[in-house]
Order: C-alpha cells, then sequence, then structure tokens
C-alpha cells in the first residue's frame, strides 16, 4: 500500500498554495564534516526524492499541522506552539551524541545534514489522544547517523532529549513535566527504515511549532514517542527512561505501539478522529501499527503486547 505507484500524491500534488508559508531553503552548513571519514554527497535539494515508504492517503493541509499539535514546551493547548514556538532559536544548533558509539561528540547540525540524502516520507500520524493526521515529512532514516556515528555491539536501545531553554521555552516554566523531555527506542526499531529524523514538512524546513530544526518520526508509534528539536542522542544497553511513562506508567508504556486492541484507560483506541474532516465525518477504523504492520510485526514476534504496551 505504500509503493510509488502512478497516481500517487507528489510534491505537487499534496501541497496547498494557499497554505503556503514564506519558502525557505534546508540549510546545508559549510565547513568540514566533523564526523571524519563518513563525508557523502551534499544535502539533497528542497525538492526530496519520493518514497516507497509513502502512504497514499491524502495529507492534511499544512495549517492543519502547523496549528493543531502538542509540544508542552510552549504550552498545554492545542493552539499554544503556534502561538509561542516563534521566539525558538533554532540556528546554530548541535546534536550530542555519546554512549555506546565509536564516534561520540557534539555534532553541528549542518555537519549531520550534509552528506544526507532527503526523501518526502508522507506518513500516518497517530496521536494518543486519538486523533490522526496524514503528514508530508522531509527527512532521513535514524540509521544513517546511527551507522555513520558506530554503534558498538552491546548498545540495546536509543535514548534522545529535547532542548531545555525556558527563556524560549514557556512551557518548561510550568509544572507537570520533569523537563527536558526525554524519550527512548530499542535499537532494532531504531534501526527500522521506517524511522526517520525529519527536518521538514511540505517542501519547508520544520516549522518550530512542529520540532524545529529536527525530530523523530516513528510512524507506527503514538506521537508522543516522536520527540522534537533533539539535542542530545544516547546508545545504552539499558531502557532509557521516558516522560510520559514516568508520568503515568499505567497509562502511557515504554512501547507505545499503535494498537486499537488495547485501550487507553480512560478512552478507546478501536477509532480515531482524522484532523480536518469536517464536522460531520465519523471516527475511522484504527489499524495495527497504525497500518504499518508488514514493516514491523516482526519486530515484536512472541512479545505480550497488552503487557508491553
Amino acid at each position: 500500500m505504500r509503493k510509488i505507484r502512478p497516481g500517487d500524491p507528489t510534491w505537487a500534488d499534496v501541497t496547498p498554495k494557499a497554505d503556503f508559508l514564506n519558502r525557505r531553503q534546508i540549510m546545508a552548513g559549510a565547513g568540514a564534516l566533523a564526523l571524519g571519514t563518513i563525508a557523502g554527497p551534499a544535502l539533497a535539494k528542497i525538492n526530496a526524492a519520493p518514497s516507497k515508504y509513502s502512504t497514499d492517503a491524502a495529507p492534511n493541509t499544512l495549517k492543519d499541522i502547523t496549528n493543531y499539535n502538542n509540544f508542552y514546551e510552549f504550552g498545554w493547548d492545542k493552539t499554544d506552539p503556534a502561538a509561542h514556538a516563534g521566539q525558538l532559536v533554532t540556528d546554530p544548533w548541535s546534536i550530542e551524541i555519546d554512549g555506546m558509539v565509536d564516534k561520540p561528540g557534539n555534532y553541528a547540525l549542518d555537519d549531520i545534514l550534509k552528506p544526507v540524502t532527503l526523501e518526502q516520507r508522507i506518513y500516518r500520524f497517530r496521536c494518543v489522544e486519538a486523533w490522526s493526521m496524514v503528514v508530508p515529512w522531509i527527512g532521513f532514516e535514524l540509521a544513517d547517523l546511527l551507522n555513520r556515528v558506530g554503534v558498538q555491539p552491546g548498545a540495546k536501545y536509543v535514548a534522545m532529549q529535547t532542548l531545555l531553554r525556558p527563556s524560549q521555552m514557556p512551557g518548561q516554566k510550568q509544572g507537570g513535566i520533569d523537563w527536558p523531555y526525554v524519550e527512548g527506542l530499542r535499537i532494532d526499531e531504531a534501526m527500522n527504515p521506517l524511522t526517520i529524523l525529519a527536518t521538514g514538512l511540505y517542501d519547508e524546513e520544520m516549522p518550530n511549532q512542529n520540532g524545529a530544526p529536527i525530530r523523530l518520526i516513528v510512524p507506527w508509534k503514538y506521537g508522543f514517542k516522536s520527540i522534537k528539536s533533539i539535542v542530545k542522542i544516547s546508545l545504552t544497553d539499558k531502557m532509557p527512561r521516558t516522560t510520559w511513562n514516568q508520568l503515568q506508567p499505567r497509562e502511557y508504556g515504554f512501547y507505545a505501539n499503535v494498537n486499537p486492541k488495547v485501550d487507553h484507560p480512560r478512552w478507546s483506541q478501536a477509532t480515531e478522529r482524522r484532523v480536518g474532516a469536517g464536522l460531520f465525518a465519523g471516527r475511522e477504523p484504527t489499524l495495527m501499527f497504525n497500518g504499518y504492520e508488514d514493516e514491523v510485526a516482526s519486530l515484536y514476534t512472541g512479545m505480550d503486547l497488552r503487557k508491553n504496551y
């Protein structure tokens, strides 16, 4: 269902011109590549290559995607990120990579992006709150970066951390969450080709309110797993702590795979509301692994998906 076929969406098809923001070119950066011997071709142009992993579902509008989302660093309401994220400074930006890797260091984002080939990944996005979207991300596989820094054999998990900057992220001045936001994946989940680091959407750089300048996208998991504004990646042999699992472990498991058969303690996960579908649109059935079962079900063979929720 995700193979590119005649008639599938392209950038020309999926970008409503009325919703365009000011076009900006994705930064390629300058200077020598900090990752040493892993240099490669220059950053792809903004018109990223199509991907065989894109869904053929119609994407939501740019207005939907940028004005209805959770980014608690800027407030608890769905409209708070768009209202308050403009003050976030995202250039310069760097990511610290440490733990069980061969090449630990603090890498400038420009240098991380310079050798990658960006793809358009039109992915389903399912929030744990039972609403959904389809988003045309621009990004590259997380496995690409992990392979470049050299994952050591004993590494079992990838831990990630969001920027901590209360002066520009007013939500971090509020209680309720032990900042900074942290998340994690098992190493085989992180290396799956569906797992990407996204730097843009809808033919533009990533908007601040959606996790600029770089965020994780794991399309078969609930949206809170896809951590935003990443500043640290650590490889470890121990399951990392994750923000929502620490806050409410009975409600938010480490795996957080989309599963219509396992309800949230306070609501059903069997159906979802598609954002932007209209006032009279009915709820849609939620698909196992958010529709990516063929690609990822084998990662969980033999596991009890109710216990490992």
